[in-house]
């Protein structure tokens, strides 16, 4: 008799996300959230890839926010913790 676990599919969204599953950079993070937010945005998903990419685009945004808060630290570090305004010139 076949276990109920071998009869039913496997889902990527099912397992737990690891640090292999993010990309290597911001910038892939942020390019493969704007894909995925398109393609919600589209509103042409099955219910499951709907839900599969909703859950990759809050790892992914949570991942970018991690990343944009360790610069910002980095940021304080560098001018010994005082919080400066951004001066584009």
């Amino acid at each position: 008799m076949p276990s109920a676990q071998s009869a039913k599919p496997s889902r990527q969204a099912a397992r737990p996300a690891s640090e292999a599953d993010l990309p290597a950079t911001y910038e892939e993070a942020l390019s493969e959230l704007e894909r995925l937010v398109a393609q919600l945005d589209a509103g042409q998903l099955p219910l499951d890839q709907l839900l599969g990419h909703y859950e990759r685009g809050t790892r992914l945004l949570a991942f970018c926010r991690g990343r944009l808060q360790a610069v910002e630290q980095q940021i304080r570090v560098l001018e010994g913790g005082e919080a400066k305004p951004w001066d584009p010139a």
